[in-house]
């Protein structure tokens, strides 16, 4: 099993930073790569970013891309998503999510195996 806690929501104004974290605990090692989502009320939750844990490969919603910049501490087990430039439509709550295997299917909910708690980000106009 891997656990996951997220933390760094809270309310910005549009055109604010921040950061959120997200620390991994458990069988760590059996995991290939962390993503972010995001859900918004009455909206389906939606890929962020994602990370790999061994090498640097990244990849971006097109929406969020210019904007958040994810990265990872592996001495830490610990996933960053630095958020700049925040919009309202930013607003929802952020989950991070485990993963085994890096494919094409990284942006699907779905594919993933464990999930955090989630933290509410809130930008308002």
């Amino acid at each position: 099993q891997v656990q996951l806690v997220e933390s760094g929501g809270g309310l910005v104004q549009a055109g604010g930073s921040l950061r959120l974290s997200c620390v991994a605990s458990g069988r760590t090692f059996s995991t290939d790569h962390m993503g972010w989502f995001r859900q918004a009320p009455g909206k389906e939750r939606e890929f962020v970013a994602a990370i790999r844990w061994s090498n640097v490969g990244t990849y971006y919603a097109n929406s969020v891309k210019g904007r958040f910049s994810i990265s990872r501490d592996n001495a830490k087990n610990t996933v960053y998503l630095q958020m700049n430039s925040l919009k309202p439509e930013d607003t929802a709550v952020y989950y991070c999510a485990a993963d085994s295997q890096w494919d094409y299917s990284v942006s699907y909910p779905n594919k993933y195996d464990y999930w955090g708690q989630g933290t509410q980000v809130t930008v308002s106009s």
